[in-house]
């Protein structure tokens, strides 16, 4: 692996050739649960992790002409008492190659003509909104010099370099691991919650965190359900979406359905089949250069054409697809970036995903699309096609009526034991095609049968 230090060097001279401002990125600040010794998991900031490497609480780095200055206090001498040595801010300069090393106080000297982007964390941004006197939401989109300096942030992140490659690639190995080991544990598991135990004691064993909350699920109708108190009967599907972290804060997220009984049944394996059709597809046509949003579009006409054939859908699979019909059952977008965030930049809103000048459709099926941005080598994806049947979609009486001559409503019945199916590798784009980071898991029905047996 690249060393860190150097890394960090070359992110900054790329920074310093796209603005001309100083960059202030704050890290963040431990947020207490119920009283104050008490602490949620702390997270730093991910554009202060991509120039300061480390997951630093309550610093900052300040940024101009590729040199770096850290802000940061000491640790107390008390605290060694219940958190061992630690070491100096300067110790800590001196790792990631840290011009200066001041303490966090003198922070507010160094502000003049600085840009920013807004931490995640209530205290933080109302610390950078007072400091800089001006209003900072994240979410919002950035105005100024702030607006500069994402659009810097973002070029220099949406590709990944050898160092991020390789934190990545180790994140995607021990996803597999733990996806695989969710199989296996699931023929002696009663509840969700074991299946979950199970994957994310993998992770855990790599002293890596998860990089979302993990949906381990028999409801794979509802998209992000964190529950795992159901109990898991044959015939059930289990839809398990989880990811690996790596310490360093760069992201895995993959998604495998299995049947808990080992087996699908005949309806489940059809609309797999039709599911990983998409999936295998979308694949195979990533590519630098192919737009993203015909990567989606793909999808959606494989999945509808499959419905077709299975008889759920009536028509053309193109007419089908411009009603936004494959939505009824594939309502969310083909997926998204990834990085060191699950949902890479995200925090910028649509300004990472969507190409300048794009914005996002009103339309019922392009509307949840995350990537609309051509692609170019050193992008990482995500490829998700999903099938699934969501009562508040199928069941709307508007819905019903819009698409009463398109949906085999009897048809569609005789699938009632699939709530949900998913499938999701994350995709690397490289100089000629692209490479899957987690193809070394499984995903045909077959082979799913196997590992769940």
């Amino acid at each position: 692996m690249p060393n860190l230090s150097h890394t960090l060097q070359q992110r900054r001279q790329k920074l310093a050739k796209l603005i001309d401002v100083p960059a202030i990125l704050w890290s963040g600040s431990i947020n207490s649960r119920n009283f104050p010794a008490n602490h949620f998991p702390f997270r730093a900031s991910s554009h202060f992790l991509y120039f300061a490497g480390l997951p630093l609480p309550n610093a900052a780095i300040r940024i101009e002409a590729g040199k770096l200055q850290l802000f940061m206090d000491d640790p107390h001498p008390s605290s060694a008492l219940w958190h061992g040595e630690m070491p100096t801010r300067h110790q800590i300069a001196q790792q990631i190659g840290a011009d200066i090393a001041k303490p966090l106080a003198e922070l507010e000297s160094h502000l003049e003509g600085a840009a920013t982007i807004p931490a995640q964390d209530a205290a933080t941004w109302t610390q950078q909104s007072q400091l800089l006197n001006r209003w900072l939401l994240p979410q919002q989109p950035p105005q100024g010099i702030d607006l500069e300096l994402a659009k810097a942030i973002i070029s220099l992140r949406l590709i990944h370099d050898e160092s991020a490659l390789a934190e990545l690639r180790q994140a995607a190995a021990v996803t597999v691991a733990a996806h695989k080991a969710g199989m296996v544990a699931t023929p002696k598991a009663k509840l969700e919650a074991e299946v979950r135990a199970a994957m994310e004691g993998v992770i855990m064993s790599d002293n890596m965190t998860t990089s979302y909350n993990s949906i381990v699920t028999v409801h794979g109708e509802v998209l992000h359900n964190e529950q795992y108190h159901h109990p898991l009967q044959p015939g059930d599907l289990l839809l398990a979406d989880v990811g690996a972290e790596t310490e360093m804060g760069w992201a895995a997220d993959v998604t495998r359905t299995w049947p808990v009984s080992g087996k699908f049944s005949s309806t489940q394996r059809d609309i797999y089949d039709v599911v990983l059709a998409a999936h295998d597809a979308c694949i195979a046509k990533i590519c630098p250069g192919v737009e993203y949003g015909d990567i989606h579009l793909l999808a959606a006409m494989v999945i509808a054409e499959g419905l077709v054939n299975l008889g759920i859908l009536q028509g053309n699979s193109q007419d089908l697809v411009e009603m936004d019909a494959h939505a009824l059952f594939f309502p969310h977008g083909i997926g998204h970036l990834l990085g060191l965030d699950v949902h890479d930049m995200e925090d910028l809103g649509d300004l990472a995903g969507y190409e300048e000048g794009r914005i996002r459709s009103d339309r019922f099926g392009l509307g949840y699309l995350r990537l609309n941005r051509p692609l170019h080598p050193g992008m990482l994806v995500t490829i998700e096609p999903g099938f699934y049947q969501v009562p508040a979609i199928l069941n709307n009486r508007e819905v019903r009526e819009k698409y009463e001559n398109i949906v085999n409503w009897q048809r569609l019945s005789q699938f009632a034991d699939v709530r949900g199916i998913r499938i999701e590798d994350d995709v690397l784009v490289t100089e000629v095609g692209s490479e899957v980071l987690t193809a070394a898991l499984p995903s045909t029905a077959s082979e799913i049968e196997d590992l769940s047996n």
